[in-house]
């Protein structure tokens, strides 16, 4: 774990006169429905999706309103750590915001971090584990934006922070206010049950550390909160012929009510903010099972834009800035 932060003379050998960038990426998400096809299509790589996948996923958008926060939510972690690093130090690091699927998009950010001057930057994207299926797009695009300059700039990725004890905290202390939101006679008989994005199972084979790095980080959570046993699973898998990492939340919660359990505790710590993969895999599909298995499911205030998140990211931007 790199050294905890504190003081100015760890920056010493970047230049006294211009600004690190901090680059904070997100995947991006459409504004209105008729964004959805060009979205879609950008994230399979230029493919059009068939009029069924893509009449489905504007289903799901128009079930969650539309629209979900996640480029606000996103925009309100880069305002917030822009502003508390130019407190802190000011004049030495300038915020960016870049998207994966959406605007801004990474390639139009790049030029624009390249034409304000800036020589080194930190890339991190607002996701805690790192999948070199999922988390290496992110590095590729921006390689490919830095290509096409004539002066580009030194790019320092930061591939995880699933580890960071700020963000273990921060799920934990989430974890321990959902709990003490149940009803007393569920105190103590409560699932926890953490989720995270599925990926094709081939990525096992090809040595990804992405299901290591969930497992750990939920066990680790898990002892912090003072669980006795804690429960994993997958959510989002893409409708493909080949087979993803499962099991799917919504077959596990199947499981548990086989088990006899009848309070469950969803923690979607892949994830930190409220966006599709929120508001309708579990916040409606998940709800609706638990609902029909007669189980009540809640689910931890999702770290968004609070303060104590963006806490966490100024930590581990600071970290790698300074290493």
């Amino acid at each position: 774990m790199p050294l905890r932060i504190g003081g100015t003379q760890r920056h010493q050998h970047m230049s006294e006169t211009t600004p690190t960038g901090i680059m904070v990426m997100a995947y991006g998400t459409p504004e209105t429905l008729a964004d959805v096809e060009p979205y879609y299509t950008h994230i399979r790589g230029g493919r059009k999706p068939s009029p069924e996948q893509l009449a489905d996923l504007i289903g799901r958008y128009e079930k969650v309103g539309g629209q979900t926060p996640l480029y606000e939510l996103t925009k309100g972690v880069a305002d917030q750590l822009r502003a508390r690093l130019e407190h802190e130090f000011p004049g030495r690091y300038r915020v960016y915001l870049a998207m994966k699927h959406w605007h801004p998009y990474i390639a139009e950010v790049v030029p624009q971090i390249a034409a304000d001057g800036i020589r080194e930057v930190v890339g991190v994207v607002l996701a805690p584990h790192y999948s070199r299926y999922s988390l290496e797009g992110y590095r590729s695009y921006t390689e490919k934006a830095l290509a096409q300059l004539d002066r580009p700039f030194s790019f320092r990725f930061v591939e995880h922070w699933h580890d960071h004890p700020l963000f273990r905290a921060l799920i934990t202390d989430r974890i321990r206010a959902a709990l003490a939101e149940f009803p007393p006679e569920a105190q103590g008989q409560v699932a926890v049950l953490f989720s995270a994005h599925s990926l094709p199972e081939k990525i096992v084979a090809m040595g990804d550390p992405y299901v290591a790095q969930l497992r750990e980080s939920a066990a680790a959570i898990s002892a912090l909160v003072g669980l006795r046993e804690h429960r994993f699973c997958f959510q989002s898998a893409a409708p493909t012929p080949e087979p993803w990492l499962g099991p799917d939340i919504v077959d596990y919660l199947q499981t548990l009510h086989g088990e006899g359990v009848r309070y469950v505790l969803s923690v979607p710590f892949g994830f930190v903010a409220e966006h599709l993969e929120v508001l309708w895999d579990i916040d409606t599909e998940a709800q609706a099972k638990a609902r029909a298995l007669g189980m009540t499911l809640r689910r931890i205030r999702m770290p968004n834009a609070d303060p104590e998140f963006v806490e966490v990211i100024r930590a581990v931007v600071l970290e790698s800035a300074g290493s």
